[in-house]
């Protein structure tokens, strides 16, 4: 495995380009999001995720976390590089100042978290997951629970977690059965066990605060009568700080494929009776609540897969550069297709994830409130995109970067197997991507009668009648033909075609809109060289990724079109499939 070196160029021309940080930095409370001060937060983010993250990976996947007594453990070097990432404040990037954050945009955050979650995955997703515990006690919390939980979950001294899954709830949230009973001082005593619990017990942090889904006892069936409460391990003292156990424990760990270093929960609630638990929000309210939590860390898990795919991809480069098959293998024009495949995917997926994080930051700092609801149409559209086709993409380059190390990647030594195993949860967990496909088509491109959608597709229309690449317009105007048929196909489906085509028209629509940013980048690339701000360099790799990608990858994604508008009779129902 090849040492992991942060694109910190390529991220700030992003943020630049795709972004737009320029004019974020000249929103209400952004003023200080420069692209000079984000370029020095991304080179000093970089020397811990390279020397503080990346040298625990392998290590992390070898030995992971281990159970003893209830007691969750790292290997050793997790705690001093959590004391690292924590002292130096990483955690409040942009969390709200009022709680001790630094208040600057989402979209930095997630170029940040990019970085340390290619270093090391498994440990990326202990903070990944307090950042959304944050996002949803900011929005939803009450201020007394605000005043004494933020400055905490902010520095990162405690950390967060979500309790959904149960042994028969997963997907179907409204399945869930743990019980949460009102008490004289105004808590609440909860019963049940949760299962699949990232980070839900660990030693990295003073205290850990679990988001728990459970059921008051008037509570009607279905994800209508959800509750979201707050479940510290620690109950705090007087002083705020961790106090006695709560009766809240990690009864096992899961043995899994890959995130060795991430221990994944069963968590037990109030085998004791004496579970302490306080409402977040309003009764039966907890559905909307999570939500704020998930899809804040949705878009962090499509995150997961451009990071993932960008270490994959420096590790099969330096590979092919230095392997020697009747010369070194980089020179055989195969092994250069695998290469392009997995630059331009990357490139395309980070560009779509960060498009989604500054649609956020738009969304909530925008002054006009039309403006704002603009912005909030498009991150919603872009959520289950970035989450699904970013993941997809994280195991399709991951995949290739074994392939380029040809035997040699299916050793675990050579550490490439370690982001295929770890890269494919991703497409599973915060939501599969079968249901982030459901959402886009069965609920985003309904949204406002379609507004989202026709807003996006106006906006690259107007894009790519600047370009100065004619072949590249050309292949952007068929994309947006095609995106238009296939919208139109999924109006027209009754529901079990929109849950048959739901997936192949994301695929679509996030090829489509890579090619989209992909394309945007190489015009401003070569605006940039004219200008004299930019190097040949920077223009022959932006140009090389929007060609191989717009020749190559967009045309298979837009024979989706063909699946879109299948009908869902072809598929076999449960009786028709042959037993064994």
């Amino acid at each position: 495995m090849a040492d992991y070196h942060a694109p910190t160029g390529e991220q700030l021309f992003v943020l630049e380009t795709v972004a737009g940080l320029e004019s974020l930095s000249a929103l209400p409370g952004f003023g200080d999001a420069t692209p000079e001060l984000a370029g020095q937060i991304l080179e000093e983010s970089a020397r811990l995720a390279e020397q503080g993250f990346a040298p625990l990976n392998m290590i992390g996947d070898r030995e992971g976390a281990r159970l003893s007594e209830g007691r969750v453990t790292l290997p050793a070097g997790f705690a001093e590089a959590y004391r690292d990432y924590v002292e130096a404040g990483w955690n409040g990037l942009s969390a709200d100042p009022a709680h001790g954050g630094q208040g600057l945009p989402f979209v930095l955050s997630v170029a940040v978290q990019e970085q340390f979650t290619a270093a090391n995955m498994a440990f990326s997703l202990c903070p990944m997951l307090t950042l959304s515990a944050i996002e949803a006690l900011q929005a939803h919390g009450d201020a007394a629970m605000k005043a004494l939980y933020l400055p905490h979950l902010v520095s990162g001294h405690w950390a967060g977690t979500m309790l959904l899954t149960e042994p028969q709830a997963g997907s179907d949230v409204g399945a869930l059965r743990t019980s949460a009973t009102p008490t004289d001082d105004g808590t609440y005593r909860l019963r049940g066990q949760k299962i699949f619990i990232t980070w839900g017990e660990h030693d990295l942090a003073e205290n850990i605060i679990h988001f728990v889904l459970a059921r008051l006892p008037d509570a009607p069936a279905g994800s209508k009568g959800i509750s979201l409460f707050l479940v510290p391990k620690y109950l705090p003292d007087a002083d705020g700080k961790p106090g006695i156990r709560n009766d809240i424990r990690c009864i096992a760990l899961e043995h899994k494929m890959g995130i060795h270093a991430s221990p994944t929960c069963t968590m037990a609630l109030g085998e004791e009776g004496a579970c302490v638990g306080w409402l977040i929000g309003q009764p039966h309210g907890g559905m909307a609540a999570m939500f704020t939590m998930m899809n804040h860390a949705r878009i962090n898990v499509g995150n997961q897969g451009v990071a993932i795919a960008e270490r994959a991809w420096q590790d099969a480069r330096a590979y092919a550069a230095e392997r020697v098959q009747f010369g070194p293998i980089i020179g055989h024009a195969d092994v250069r297709r695998m290469l392009m495949t997995m630059h331009s995917l990357t490139q395309a997926a980070r560009a779509i994830v960060y498009a989604n994080a500054a649609a956020v930051d738009r969304a909530h700092s925008e002054p006009d409130p039309e403006t704002r609801a603009y912005w909030k149409r498009r991150a919603d559209l872009l959520t289950p995109i970035s989450k699904a086709w970013a993941t997809d993409v994280g195991i399709e380059v991951s995949s290739l970067a074994i392939q380029v190390h040809g035997g040699a990647g299916f050793i675990e030594e050579t550490g490439v197997a370690q982001h295929y195993r770890d890269a494919r949860i991703a497409a599973i967990y915060e939501g599969t991507n079968g249901i982030q496909a459901m959402d886009l088509a069965g609920r985003k491109l309904r949204l406002d009668n379609g507004k989202a959608m026709a807003e996006l597709e106006s906006a690259i229309r107007r894009d790519i009648d600047d370009w100065r690449d004619q072949e590249a317009r050309q292949a952007m105007t068929v994309a947006l033909e095609r995106l238009a048929q296939a919208r139109e196909a999924m109006l027209a489906h009754d529901s079990a075609g929109v849950g048959a085509a739901a997936s192949p028209f994301l695929a679509l629509c996030g090829a489509v809109a890579g090619g989209w940013l992909l394309g945007l980048q190489a015009e401003e690339a070569e605006r940039r060289l004219v200008a004299g701000q930019a190097d040949q360099g920077m223009l022959k790799s932006k140009r090389a990724a929007a060609t191989f990608f717009l020749r190559q990858r967009l045309p298979v994604a837009l024979a989706q079109i063909e699946a879109v508008r299948a009908s869902p009779s072809q598929l076999l129902t449960g009786s028709d499939f042959p037993s064994a």
